[in-house]
């Protein structure tokens, strides 16, 4: 209810969005609208849900007021949001509307013509061809074989033997790629020896994240075109879960949060921003810092 205040959705999209199974969703929405709580719109065959107070009836209205005084600050309500606006998003060129909205066209074709990462991997071309780049718990390799084809020299560690010899192995044959074993707060890496630190999805099973920003901070050089620290990890969640099934020690991290652990390291021109969740994804939402060493 308190997603469908915020947006009107359909049921497949309160589905990805509360992450629930499509039966379960229509058939508590189904139960709301007829109840009074929701109210329900047609377009052509697709049916759309919106909370709107005003067309409640009174006691749905007085309850509704009360309940959602205490919902305003859930973590989860957080998520649910972030997945609701990207919901939104994609639904304007969603081929079912696309006939409607300009441009909706031509995206629709281009992406059964050549795909949906074109664009962002182009877009590598921008990165500096003389960086030497440092990816911090580099597990199978993914970012390293992104990385490899755009720069001087892609350095990978990990503290697993087994994700370092799956590494390897991805990118057998690849000159500019070499794997380490070593942990984030204590890196096998000289001082001011590389130019760019890439850390994605490591930092929250750190014991002690601030002292692996100082190490990656450690190996940055200051030059004016490199010295930048990439991270990209989960924003605040409560899923207790992933302590136990994963080896989480941190459920997320907040801006001022991870901020704090920059400015400690010395970097400046700090960045941050949410990205996007993709839809039909379950984890929580996930952000990237940028921070640059002077």
């Amino acid at each position: 209810m308190r997603v469908l205040e915020l947006s009107e959705l359909t049921v497949g999209e309160v589905s990805s969005v509360v992450q629930l199974p499509q039966s379960t969703v229509s058939r508590h929405l189904k139960n709301l609208a007829e109840t009074g709580w929701l109210t329900r719109r047609l377009e052509g065959t697709a049916a759309y849900y919106r909370l709107i107070p005003d067309d409640q009836p009174p006691e749905c209205r007085a309850v509704w007021s009360a309940l959602r005084v205490g919902l305003a600050d859930e973590v989860s309500l957080q998520d649910d949001r972030r997945r609701a606006e990207s919901v939104v998003s994609e639904r304007r060129t969603d081929s079912h509307s696309f006939f409607s909205r300009l441009g909706g066209e031509w995206d629709l074709v281009r992406g059964e013509l050549f795909g949906s990462q074109f664009t962002p991997l182009s877009l590598l071309s921008l990165v500096n061809p003389a960086w030497r780049v440092a990816d911090i718990g580099c597990g199978t390799g993914n970012v390293a074989e992104v990385l490899c084809p755009w720069v001087e020299k892609v350095v990978g560690v990990d503290p697993l033997p087994e994700m370092l010899a799956a590494a390897r192995e991805r990118l057998a044959g690849v000159s500019n790629a070499e794997f380490h074993e070593g942990s984030a707060d204590r890196l096998p890496l000289k001082p001011a020896s590389i130019d760019v630190v890439t850390c994605v999805l490591v930092l929250h099973h750190a014991a002690e994240p601030v002292a692996c920003i100082r190490e990656m901070s450690r190996v940055l050089t200051a030059e004016r075109s490199g010295g930048l620290l990439v991270l990209v990890d989960m924003l605040p969640h409560t899923r207790e879960e992933y302590r136990r099934t994963m080896g989480h020690r941190h459920l997320g991290f907040g801006e001022v949060e991870v901020s704090g652990w920059f400015e400690s390291a010395g970097m400046k021109q700090i960045r941050w921003r949410e990205l996007p969740p993709e839809r039909g994804t379950k984890g929580p939402g996930l952000f990237v810092a940028v921070g640059k060493k002077e």
